[in-house]
């Protein structure tokens, strides 16, 4: 117990350096999105978690860019801070605007949520599948801590989080991502049949580095 308590914490700390670390790089970072739109391979929705930008997760979209995945952002998500209905509206709505078929959603945390969303709604046979890190599908028991509305909407009690839940039928299209140890969701991320990868290591944001999540984007890809 004092084993695994230590190593818990092990990782907590590693994981705030990390979210540190790419949330001031990305308070800096001017790079322009559309540089990313280029490319053979199957198109990738980035969906961010609450409180980031694009940005937070361009080292991935870089590393899949670099292996040929056009990568599109949705300027209008800014730090996704309302709420997972509304962003929904915004990204379907992009999906439309640029005729965009057969794309995968590539989401963190909350944005796993919201790709969700978009998932049972009009614009669902437009995505091919979604690759989510981290994502509270379950909600956590820690939001009913939190002061902000937009955290407390976390709740396993929240309606669209009970709503989401129910919807069993676009979930063999999801790759749920996470590792041994969330400090932010303790219940997990596993999700009810669909593609559950657990990692032999813990975080909520620092997994976003470890190369299996580009591995399941690609088998996703591939698959016809």
């Amino acid at each position: 117990m004092i084993r695994r308590a230590a190593r818990d914490a092990a990782w907590w700390v590693a994981d705030y350096a990390y979210a540190a670390t790419w949330q001031a790089r990305a308070f800096l970072n001017r790079t322009d999105p559309a540089t990313f739109r280029s490319g053979p391979e199957v198109a990738l929705v980035l969906l961010p978690g609450v409180y980031e930008t694009w940005k937070f997760l361009q080292p991935l979209a870089s590393a899949l860019h670099e292996r040929g995945h056009p990568i599109h952002i949705v300027d209008v998500l800014h730090r996704n801070s309302r709420p997972v209905t509304e962003m929904a509206v915004h990204v379907t709505r992009y999906l439309d605007d640029h005729d965009l078929t057969d794309v995968m959603l590539v989401a963190h945390s909350k944005g796993g949520l919201v790709g969700k969303q978009v998932m049972i709604g009009e614009a669902g046979s437009r995505v091919r599948g979604m690759v989510a890190v981290a994502t509270p599908f379950g909600g956590s028991r820690y939001a009913r801590m939190m002061l902000s509305p937009t955290l407390r909407s976390f709740s396993p009690r929240d309606r669209t989080i009970v709503a989401l839940a129910q919807q069993l039928e676009v979930n063999a299209r999801i790759t749920s991502v996470y590792g041994l140890f969330d400090p932010h969701i303790p219940e997990g991320s596993k999700l009810p049949g669909g593609r559950n990868v657990q990692l032999e290591t813990g975080g909520h944001f620092r997994i976003l580095a470890h190369p299996r999540v580009i591995a399941e984007v690609e088998r996703m890809s591939a698959a016809a």
